[in-house]
């Protein structure tokens, strides 16, 4: 008898250095080297050889019978069919990547190799490379956080983008007190690069207006006439800005500086102004208020000294480092936590800190090593399931730099790449408020379900697409969740997104190296500018400086006078309770309570606090001041009620704020002059916003009523401030105040 017949196979592409382009290999494929016996008696009654179809039927439980009789035939097939395709093709195909050119790609390989034949010899290379990227590094970060004395006004304080004199709301206290002095001194001060890029996101009160998705800059447009104490040329560009105005991106409207580079220079406080006309300059708009504001500044000619800002010098030799070492190394963890850890320090420290304002390179550092040892960990486990497949056995050394180290930096110059997109925080409170966010939103979503579909018709022909399957819809599943717990709002992170979205880049094929890059950068980028932010968040925190949704002022003016330049309003009862149970048309986040107290009344006129009053001190209110008088009533028919207060408030004039510090306590005789005096100076709107307090806390401000230069009253609009309203929510706040 012969004996049996043995066939082997043996990997051609095992032997060949390199045949260009990218395809599956199948399974049997990747251990050919190891021949396979294959026996010619296909009789054989040896047990060992007999195949599946010849074991006896396994005997199912009988309640998985009647289940599968249940089912009718149909949907049985069509379930087996899905089943089928589902788990791809058998064998299954095996992605990598076959370099194009292969011999100018192995090239770099080769050179190391020469170099550093033995692993020690390549360990001390990598060692020696990593010292020289340090002292690169480190020099930039130095001359970075480093600026000389400016003459005469000492070292400049580093300044965020989002750095200014005065707080909204009445966060600077009864007639702006809190933020004095309002005049006669002077900031020497850095701002970073790049200023322009900083918006206000929840809506800020000017005026009659309310400023979002735009840098706060109030004024611009050189004065008619210089402020007091200056004279022509003493202030770039003539021009001052309202005190609540952006330091930063002031400084570059004005002209002071490039928004490129940032730079140091002198501010100095040019006191009350009685108006500010806008000018939209150096890519900067700037606002026009029409009315006085206490505080106001300027930037003195001649003072802009050398603090260049060097995020883009230094991304050069970074740039070139990191590049180098993706092509001269081959091992897949000394390539990644080495181009982790550059990328990372970069962000952290140059491209994107996470505190424009901090003092100096150590607090940097100190908030970046804070974040860089979890994201180790997270590091860690991206590799261990995701990327570590991707890169072992891959030489196609330009092909990586390009396709998986292109993209992470992409990705992790985020504020940079992706900052033209309307889209600052996904939420559906901004979705719905900043321009073209909803079709920035639909195209990224769109361009998403594209790149998933293509990812799963891959991961199908290597046969894991059930796996994958099974792993993202745990993922959707706990997002639903997350959805539906009460009291807090989903926030996908742009690190969070990078993080569920890496699992399905574990495979090695040209798109797959793309989409894994971006995603790291994203995760890179999000971790070490804001750190590791919560997945859930409360609505209060979310939307902080918004609108809360509570009870407003049901103000009437009772006279108005241009002649006494005086107005008096009817401001309601204080204290009393509102129930928020019955208010259904009220657009507040749920809330735990059922009723509010108020206890108190807050008044901005021009956007400065100058009423702040406590239910508590209306009975020790006998006397009026230069500017407000009280009257309250304590009982009806002899029965106890809240006290009915008005408020007297008598037309502003220029310098008055400084009068009244000088002399706190004035006559009655010196406010009737006040009186006739304001009426002969030039006549200003003043614009009025109200809200309660409770506890200390002020609730939402109206919208601004304004008291026009004749002394009519232009009545507010109905609504809080700082909020974007839709026509639905208009009606219903409309309905509200007639109710009240």
């Amino acid at each position: 008898m012969a004996p049996p017949k043995v066939t082997t196979t043996v990997n051609e592409a095992a032997l060949e250095d390199g045949i260009a382009g990218e395809g599956p290999a199948s399974a049997s494929q990747a251990s050919t080297a190891t021949p396979s016996l294959v026996a010619s008696d296909a009789n054989s009654t040896d047990p060992l050889h007999r195949s599946s179809d010849d074991l006896p039927p396994r005997d199912h439980p009988l309640w998985q019978k009647r289940l599968a009789n249940a089912v009718p035939a149909p949907l049985k097939r069509a379930w087996d069919v899905t089943v089928r395709w589902v788990k791809g093709p058998q064998p299954p195909q095996i992605y990598r990547v076959k370099p194009f050119f292969p011999r100018v790609q192995h090239t770099p390989i080769y050179i190391v190799n020469r170099i550093a034949p033995r692993p020690f010899h390549k360990f001390l290379l990598l060692v020696i490379f990593l010292a020289a990227w340090l002292a690169i590094f480190t020099t930039f970060v130095y001359k970075n956080s480093a600026a000389d004395d400016i003459l005469g006004y000492g070292q400049p304080a580093r300044l965020g983008c989002g750095a200014t004199y005065w707080s909204s709301g009445n966060g600077c206290g009864l007639n702006g007190n809190g933020c004095r002095p309002f005049s006669n001194a002077t900031l020497a001060f850095r701002c970073p690069a790049d200023c322009q890029k900083t918006l206000v996101l929840n809506p800020r009160a000017v005026g009659i207006q309310e400023i979002v998705y735009q840098p706060l800059v109030v004024g611009g447009a050189p004065l008619a006439q210089s402020p007091v104490g200056f004279k022509e040329g003493d202030l770039v560009s003539d021009t001052v800005y309202r005190g609540d105005s952006f330091i930063c991106a002031s400084a570059i409207n004005a002209g002071f500086f490039p928004a490129s580079e940032g730079g140091c220079g002198v501010l100095t406080l040019a006191g009350e102004q009685a108006s500010f006309p806008g000018r939209d300059a150096n890519g900067i708009p700037g606002v026009t208020f029409d009315s006085y504001f206490p505080l106001s500044f300027g930037f003195l000619s001649g003072t802009r000294a050398e603090c260049r800002d060097y995020r883009w010098p230094a991304l050069i030799p970074s740039v070139i480092m990191t590049a180098l070492l993706s092509l001269f190394v081959t091992n897949p963890a000394v390539h990644f936590w080495a181009l982790f850890t550059m990328l990372f320090w970069h962000v952290g420290l140059i491209s994107d800190p996470p505190r424009e304002g901090a003092p100096g390179a150590a607090t940097l550092a100190s908030i970046a090593f804070g974040r860089f040892l979890p994201a180790c960990f997270c590091a860690a486990v991206m590799y261990h399931f995701a990327i570590r497949r991707s890169l072992t056995g891959l030489t196609a050394q330009f092909e990586k730099t390009i396709l998986w180290l292109g993209p992470a930096w992409v990705g992790s110059l985020n504020n940079y790449t992706f900052d033209k997109i309307p889209i600052q925080r996904l939420t559906p409170h901004d979705l719905a408020a900043q321009p073209g966010a909803i079709p920035a939103l639909i195209a990224i979503v769109g361009v998403i379900i594209v790149i998933a579909l293509g990812q799963a018709w891959f991961f199908r022909q290597e046969g894991r697409m059930p796996r994958y399957l099974c792993v993202y819809g745990i993922i959707g599943g706990s997002l639903i969740i997350m959805l539906a717990l009460p009291g807090l709002s989903l926030r996908l992170h742009h690190y969070i997104l990078g993080l569920l979205l890496l699992p399905g880049t574990c495979m090695q094929n040209r798109p797959s190296l793309v989409y894994q890059g971006l995603l790291l950068g994203l995760f890179i980028n999000g971790v070490a500018r804001w750190g590791f932010a919560s997945i859930l968040e409360t609505p209060e925190a979310l939307l902080k400086g918004s609108a809360q949704g509570s009870l407003l002022p049901a103000v009437s003016v009772l006279a108005a006078s241009a002649v006494n330049a005086s107005i008096t309003f009817n401001l309601g009862p204080l204290p009393f309770t509102w129930s928020t149970a019955q208010d259904t048309s009220s657009s507040a986040p749920s809330s735990s309570q059922d009723s509010i107290t108020y206890d108190g009344i807050s008044v901005l006129v021009n956007d400065v606090e100058r009423l702040h009053l406590f239910a508590d001190d209306i009975n020790d209110m006998e006397a009026s001041t230069d500017h407000v008088a009280y009257t309250t009533s304590t009982s009806v028919n002899n029965v106890s009620a809240p006290a009915n207060l008005t408020w007297t408030w008598h037309r502003h004039h220029l310098g008055s704020d400084l009068a009244a510090m000088m002399n706190a306590s004035s006559s009655s005789s010196s406010s009737s002059s006040n009186a006739s005096r304001n009426a002969t100076d030039a006549m200003f709107p003043e614009y009025f916003r109200f809200a309660y307090m409770t506890n200390g806390q002020v609730a939402d401000y109206s919208q601004a009523g304004t008291w026009n230069e004749n002394g009519t009253w232009t009545v507010m609009a109905p609504g809080p401030s700082l909020r974007k309203r839709g026509l639905v929510e208009l009606e219903k706040e409309e309905e509200r105040v007639k109710m009240l």
